[in-house]
């Protein structure tokens, strides 16, 4: 037997089924949703792979490609030599270059330079690359100092560089070993590096017997 749907059945009939449509559409949402958030997830990761290898392209260095090291990290610090001569033994301060060239009987040369200064280091690459120079040089104490001392026997007509000036072992300053301008008495150019070699081994291995002795050791 048949029955009749009176108005209330067929209004709930309705709303039964736009709940269905509802759940359906919220379905259909949610997984759109997920699938999208796959997608971009996935486009995501290819992001990363495609940005991580490039970073490890541009880092690696090929064998035989030179490195740009230009502002890569703190510069080293510079050694004793201070680009003089990196093979000879340099002091660090005045007070230890006094010390060994009294307990060695070696005397002392000491060099005023600055490095922002065009005639230091031009004399500076003729004394580096001169190899007599380098080899005489092993026979003093060697100091080179870009500031000056409290020592005013070290700068006895004004303090201008490049300047050289020798100490004996008793620890008294040379003012007798000269160069050859009148106005700045211990100065030397790079031409004046034959000079230089000349009076400081008359000085200290000609006519000094006591140093004359060491060098025969």
């Amino acid at each position: 037997m048949l029955k009749f749907r009176g108005p209330r059945s067929l209004q709930g009939h309705v709303v039964m089924r736009r709940r269905h449509c509802l759940i359906f559409f919220s379905l259909a949402l949610s997984t759109g949703y997920r699938f999208a958030m796959e997608k971009i997830s996935a486009s995501a990761f290819l992001l990363l792979v495609a940005l991580s290898y490039t970073l490890a392209k541009e880092t690696t260095v090929k064998p035989g490609a030179k490195k740009d090291t230009k502002d890569s990290g703190p510069k080293l610090p510079q050694t004793l030599s201070r680009g003089w001569g990196d093979q000879l033994i340099w002091t660090q301060t005045y007070e230890e270059a006094l010390y060994k060239s009294k307990t060695s009987n070696k005397p002392l040369m000491i060099i005023h330079h600055l490095d922002e200064c065009p005639h230091s280091q031009a004399l500076k690459k003729v004394f580096a690359e001169n190899r007599e120079i380098q080899k005489l040089a092993e026979q003093f104490v060697l100091l080179n100092l870009v500031y000056e001392t409290t020592d005013k026997h070290l700068s006895p007509d004004g303090q201008y560089v490049p300047r050289i000036l020798f100490v004996d072992p008793s620890l008294t300053v040379r003012a007798d070993i000269t160069g050859r301008y009148s106005n700045r008495l211990y100065a030397y150019e790079p031409s004046d590096v034959a000079l230089c070699k000349f009076t400081s081994f008359q000085h200290f291995y000609c006519c000094s017997n006591g140093i004359r002795g060491h060098m025969g050791r």
